[in-house]
């Protein structure tokens, strides 16, 4: 690939991680206030992952991998689906859209002391400025004074931690790991399997399940943004 192709798609790659992403936490909290979060990060997941299979059948991307390759994307999917999103979503029931993208901000530092804890790598102090300049600026943003004050909100940030944890360390897993090398398929493999186990969490905690047609029309058009632009666009960028 020409390297000002492959410039342009870097540069469209991190507006959909920074943008697109940003805007999944208010879908999210749209949609816990009707429907369970486990059941909703499932639906997400499982039929974005069957879409991504589908297109990539169409235009002849092989979806053959490798026993080892479906093992890591399997805990890939764990990872950053199965805890690192369902549990964000679960967390929107208790602290609101805002808060959780500014906490969840801190997402670079925490792989940058993973990166020092676990491997031993020399963390540079710019690089820490840069994400704390970040976090206040979203700060600055959201300005979420009363937060302390919101029942149960000590919950929502302990699991919003939980999920951070997760991701980061999802995050230096994949650097290493053997993965597809296809960046759609490898989005697609995670999504499916991170959705299965998302799937059988809902079933474990008993929640209810109700069709499309039961739901509020915001509802339908928040689960239908999250899919194509947070799922299939978002993920396969942040692969990428």
């Amino acid at each position: 690939m020409a390297k000002p192709q492959k410039g342009v798609l870097i540069i469209l790659a991190f507006f959909s991680i920074y943008v697109i992403w940003g805007s999944t936490y208010l879908l999210n909290k749209i949609s816990v206030a009707e429907l369970p979060p486990f059941k909703i990060a499932a639906i997400r997941f499982i039929i974005a992952g069957l879409i991504i299979f589908v297109i990539a059948k169409v235009i002849g991307i092989k979806l053959m991998i490798t026993i080892k390759q479906l093992k890591n994307t399997i805990i890939a999917g764990f990872l950053f689906l199965t805890i690192g999103n369902g549990i964000a979503v679960w967390a929107l029931m208790y602290v609101d859209s805002g808060f959780a993208a500014l906490e969840i901000s801190a997402q670079p530092l925490v792989v940058l002391l993973l990166m020092l804890l676990l491997e031993g790598k020399r963390v540079q102090p710019m690089s820490i400025v840069g994400v704390v300049l970040g976090i206040i600026g979203i700060y600055l943003l959201v300005s979420q004074k009363q937060i302390v004050s919101q029942e149960n909100s000590i919950i929502g940030m302990v699991m919003i931690f939980v999920c951070m944890l997760s991701w980061a360390y999802g995050s230096l897993f994949v650097a290493k790991a053997d993965l597809p090398g296809n960046y759609f398929v490898n989005t697609g493999y995670q999504m499916l399997t991170g959705g299965l186990m998302l799937l059988i969490a809902s079933l474990l905690f008993g929640e209810k399940w109700t069709v499309p047609g039961e739901w509020s029309g915001k509802v339908q058009l928040s689960m239908v943004l999250l899919i194509i632009f947070g799922s299939i666009v978002a993920f396969t960028s942040f692969n990428y």
